[in-house]
């Protein structure tokens, strides 16, 4: 059976907004898209992680820099034939202070570790949903601001120009789904199964 390895952060992971808490099996899109696709010989590898950034070292949790751990990833679960890669979010934090650019050239790092092990390694890369309204207003995430938002807004037309040089797939989530009002951050239960929608299509028209 064949592999594919879904790398993100909380919305990988599956983060009920507004807890601490995880979506059941069933319910996080990279589950669903496991369903969809163990007919085809491929079963998913979910390989989320709240805070993971792609580049940036969080100052007050160890391991959460996509760069350090995705080549450990990829050795432990080869072979992967198939990487959606779909990180960005975390990199808006006010603390890193980091433009839409930036947080694209850690993309980049990314997908020359991926192609780095193996050059046959298919790659969906997905921006990340959009940061909520506000989403760093007092009851919600100091982390963000509003400069945190447009940011997240930018990742798209980035990552969709790092897949064109890479000859790789793209999708943009935000097209798709919109964080949660409980939270501005996180996906809900709808937002889980939009997404997944549209990652299944994507990726079936990827391995067929």
């Amino acid at each position: 059976m064949k592999s594919i390895l879904c790398f993100g952060d909380s919305n990988t992971y599956g983060l009920v907004p507004g807890t601490n808490n995880r979506y059941e099996w069933g319910t996080r899109w990279s589950s669903i898209l496991d369903e969809r696709v163990r007919d085809k010989g491929y079963r998913v590898v979910e390989e989320g992680l709240c805070g993971r950034t792609t580049i940036f070292e969080d100052p007050l949790r160890d391991g959460r820099r996509g760069t350090e751990l995705l080549p450990t990833i990829l050795e432990s679960h080869k072979p992967v034939d198939m990487v959606v890669l779909m990180l960005g979010t975390n990199d808006c934090k006010t603390v890193y202070d980091a433009s839409a650019e930036v947080i694209g050239k850690g993309i980049e790092k990314l997908i020359s570790q991926i192609k780095a092990v193996d050059s046959d390694i298919k790659i969906l890369l997905m921006s990340p949903i959009n940061l909520g309204k506000n989403v760093g207003e007092e009851g919600y995430d100091p982390e963000f601001d509003d400069n945190s938002v447009e940011v997240s807004k930018k990742l798209p037309k980035v990552y969709k120009r790092i897949a064109n040089d890479n000859c790789i797939d793209f999708l943009a989530a935000s097209e798709y789904a919109s964080p949660s009002e409980d939270d501005r951050e996180h996906l809900n239960v709808l937002g889980h199964r939009k997404l997944a929608d549209a990652v299944c299509n994507k990726v079936e028209k990827m391995i067929s």
